[in-house]
C-alpha cells in the first residue's frame, strides 16, 4: 500500500511477501495444519472509504503482517475470507500464495470460516483461525498455541489473555474448576459476565472435522443476528469435550485493530520492534523514538542513524553509513559508508559506496549516484546517471543527464531539460569543469575535460578539451550612478 501524496489519495501496489528463515525442528512441528484467517470486514469505525487491512502500518498493508505470520508457520493451505473491497485486496497481495475465499454477505464470524470449507475439501488436520486486524500477534504465541492443542489432542484450543479494561471483547466463562464452557460476546454479556477480565483473542486451534460439523449446528440467536464462532465452543462444552486454552502473555500482542487509534497504538509497538531488531544486528539507532524505519527495509551493520529519519520501502542501506537528522528516504539503494548529511529527500535512486549527500539535497526517482560522488546543499537530481567522483556542491538542477566521472558542477548550474512538449538529455563527459551560473539547453553534448566558463548558456555540443564561454561584452560607465543619484532617481 502506498499513499499517493501528489494525488491524496491511496494506491494499492501489489505486494511481495519477505523471504522468511525458518529451522527444521519448526517446521516439522507444524506439518499437517491449514490456517483460515478471517479478513472480510470494512472496518466502519475506522472510519474510512478504504477497508480496514489495507491500512499501512510501518510500510505494509496491515493484513500482510498475518499473512507473513501464516506463510512463516508452513500450512498446507492459507485461506483468507475477504468481502468489502475484494479486488483491491487481492490485488495488494498478488504475490502471496494465499487462497481466497469470498464472504458476499457479513453474517459473522462464524458464516465467514464456513466460506472456506469448500478450499479445505483435500485436508485434514489442524486448522488455524487467525484474524487480519491482529498485526502485532509473533510466530511463537501461536506456534505454542499449536504445539499445546496437539500435544493435547483437544478438538478446540483458543487463545486468551487477561485485559484490565476488557470493553468490546468476548470474555471467556469458566466453570468452578476452571474449564473453559462458552464465550459470551460483550453485546450479549450480562453485568456479571462483563466483569471478567479474561478474553477471547479470536485466534483458535480447531479438528477440522469437529470445527466444520460444529458450524453446521450454530444459529444466528444474538443480538446481532450473525453466526458467532465463538458458538463452537459451547458447542464443545455441551458434547463434554475438553476446552484447551492458552495465554498469551502479553496483551498488546493480540490486540484488534479497529480504530485510528489503535492503529497508532499498533504502529508504534511494530516500530519498536522494528529498531529493537536493528539495534541488536549492529545499527545504531541514536534515539529510537524518533527513528521511523518500515518493516521492508534492510540496513547493514555499523551504520548510525540520527534522530528524526524516516526510512520507508524497500530501502536497501549498506554498511557503515551515517545518516544525520531529518531526511526521508524511499526506495533507496545505498551502498557502504555512504553520509546523507541532515534534511535531504531521497526517491527510488541508487547511491554509490562513499559518496556524500546533503545537507539539502533531493534526489527524485530513477536518479544512480556512482562512488565517492558529492551532492551539495540545495541540488536537485532527476532521472540521472552522476558517475565515480563527480560532484555538485550548490544549488542545482540536473534532469535527464549523464554527468561522466569526475565532473565538477558549478553553483547554480541547470540542465534546461523541458521545452514544453518533450524532455531532452544531456550528456557531460569525463572530467569536465563546469562553472558557476552554467544553464544547459539539451539535448546538448559536452566532450570530455572541455571547460565551460561561468555564466555560460550552452546550446550546441561542445567537442573535448574545449573551452566554452558565451558572455555578452561587459561595459562599465564611469559616474554614471553618481549622475542619477543626484537627480534623485536613485
Amino acid at each position: 500500500m502506498r499513499y499517493n501524496y501528489a494525488a491524496g489519495e491511496e494506491k494499492v501496489t501489489p505486494f511481495s511477501p519477505p523471504l522468511l528463515k525458518g529451522d527444521i525442528g519448526r517446521l516439522r512441528i507444524m506439518k499437517g495444519i491449514s490456517i483460515i484467517i478471517m479478513a472480510a470486514g470494512l472496518g466502519t469505525r475506522m472510519k474510512s472509504n478504504l477497508v480496514k487491512i489495507l491500512h499501512p502500518l510501518a510500510g505494509m498493508p496491515m493484513l500482510a503482517y498475518t499473512l507473513n505470520l501464516s506463510k512463516s508457520l508452513r500450512p498446507e493451505k492459507t485461506i483468507a475470507v475477504i468481502g468489502h473491497q475484494a479486488d483491491k485486496v487481492k490485488e495488494a497481495f498478488s504475490g502471496y500464495d494465499v487462497k481466497w475465499a469470498i464472504q458476499k454477505e457479513q453474517k459473522g464470524t462464524g458464516h465467514a470460516v464456513m466460506q472456506a470449507k469448500n478450499a479445505l475439501d483435500n485436508f485434514s488436520g489442524t486448522m488455524i483461525v487467525l484474524s487480519g486486524d491482529t498485526p502485532l500477534l509473533k510466530k511463537e504465541t501461536i506456534s505454542k498455541l499449536i504445539k499445546s492443542h496437539k500435544s493435547k489432542g483437544n478438538r478446540v484450543t483458543i487463545l486468551t489473555t487477561e485485559l484490565n479494561n476488557s470493553y468490546g471483547y468476548g470474555r471467556v466463562v469458566t466453570n468452578a474448576n476452571g474449564k473453559v464452557e462458552r464465550i459470551v460476546e460483550e453485546k450479549d454479556a450480562s453485568d456479571a459476565i462483563k466483569k471478567i477480565r479474561l478474553i477471547n483473542t479470536g485466534i483458535y486451534a480447531f479438528d477440522k472435522d469437529f470445527l466444520f460439523d460444529s458450524l453446521s449446528e450454530i444459529k444466528p440467536n444474538n443480538a446481532q443476528g450473525e453466526y458467532y464462532l465463538t458458538d463452537v465452543i459451547g458447542i464443545a462444552a455441551k458434547r463434554g469435550l475438553e476446552i484447551n486454552a492458552v495465554k498469551a502473555g502479553d496483551s498488546d500482542e493480540v490486540m484488534g485493530v479497529n480504530t485510528r487509534l489503535e492503529l497508532a497504538k499498533a504502529e508504534r509497538i511494530i516500530r519498536r520492534r522494528i529498531n529493537e531488531r536493528w539495534m541488536l544486528s549492529g545499527v545504531t539507532i541514536i534515539d529510537p523514538e524518533t527513528t521511523f524505519i518500515d518493516d521492508t527495509v534492510e540496513i547493514g551493520r555499523d551504520t548510525i542513524i540520527y534522530p528524526n529519519n524516516f526510512i520507508c520501502g524497500k530501502s536497501r542501506i549498506g554498511e557503515g553509513c551515517t545518516i544525520y537528522p531529518n531526511s526521508r528516504i524511499i526506495d533507496a539503494k545505498i551502498g557502504k559508508e555512504v553520509k546523507i548529511k541532515d534534511s535531504c529527500l531521497i526517491e527510488e535512486s541508487k547511491i554509490g559506496d562513499k559518496a556524500s549527500i546533503g545537507p539539502f539535497a533531493h534526489l527524485r526517482p530513477h536518479t544512480e549516484l556512482g562512488r565517492d560522488v558529492k551532492i551539495g546543499n540545495f541540488v536537485e537530481i532527476k532521472k540521472s546517471i552522476i558517475k565515480d567522483g563527480a560532484k555538485a556542491n550548490h544549488l542545482t538542477y540536473l534532469g535527464d543527464s549523464v554527468i561522466g566521472r569526475n565532473v565538477n558542477i558549478g553553483a547554480g548550474t541547470i540542465t534546461c531539460n523541458y521545452d514544453g512538449f518533450k524532455k531532452h538529455r544531456t550528456e557531460i563527459g569525463d572530467n569536465v569543469f563546469v562553472g558557476s551560473d552554467v544553464q544547459f539547453i539539451a539535448p546538448v553534448k559536452i566532450g570530455k575535460g572541455a571547460i565551460v566558463a561561468a555564466g555560460t548558456t550552452v546550446t550546441e555540443n561542445v567537442p573535448a578539451d574545449s573551452l566554452v564561454i558565451s558572455r555578452t561584452k561587459q561595459i562599465s560607465k564611469k559616474g554614471w550612478a553618481k549622475k542619477r543619484r543626484r537627480q534623485g532617481v536613485y
